[in-house]
């Protein structure tokens, strides 16, 4: 691994990234206020794991800006791939983001997040330049996003009642 050339410039830069992180915590913070705080099971309320995502965000933003005041971040690689942007990936993974925003209340959780990851992974392999021609990539991530977003859907409708968007009024699709 070669070591980057800690100058002014890049140590502002890195600075501003930890900062970044920790505006972001206090925004999570400032969200979590407003978040009720009853307990529930195991003696937690709803607000636990935001407040212990501020916290963690926190703590890493602090280190991130320790490390860049420091003499910046030690040990990172040197930066691969196109100097430009690759602005077909990220038309990809918008119409993604924006299609599960769009159908989830429509097609319910599973199914628009699995056209989420099944859109954010074309995007992906198109950026690293990969050719996914023919319906077994489709296919592939099709299965690969509904084997991911269906357990998570159950996770939170089964066993932490939580309601999300589903297909069906089951609470399993």
């Amino acid at each position: 691994m070669k070591q980057h050339d800690h100058s002014a410039p890049s140590a502002l830069l890195q600075t501003l990234v930890g900062a970044g992180v920790i505006v972001l915590a206090l925004g999570l913070a400032l969200g979590a206020l407003s978040i009720p705080s009853n307990a529930g099971y195991a003696g937690v309320g709803p607000n636990f794991l935001p407040w212990l995502v501020a916290a963690a965000l926190l703590v890493c933003g602090g280190f991130m800006v320790y490390e860049a005041r420091s003499g910046g971040f030690r040990q990172m690689d040197e930066p691969s791939g196109d100097g430009a942007p690759y602005w077909g990936g990220f038309v990809w993974m918008s119409a993604g983001l924006l299609a599960n925003a769009a159908l989830i209340t429509t097609i319910g959780f599973i199914f628009s997040c699995a056209l989420c990851f099944v859109l954010a992974a074309r995007g992906l392999r198109n950026a690293q330049g990969q050719s996914a021609t023919g319906l077994k990539p489709w296919l592939s991530d099709s299965v690969t996003g509904l084997l991911i977003a269906a357990p998570v859907y159950w996770m939170f409708t089964q066993f932490l009642a939580i309601n999300l968007p589903g297909l069906t009024q089951s609470g399993w699709l």
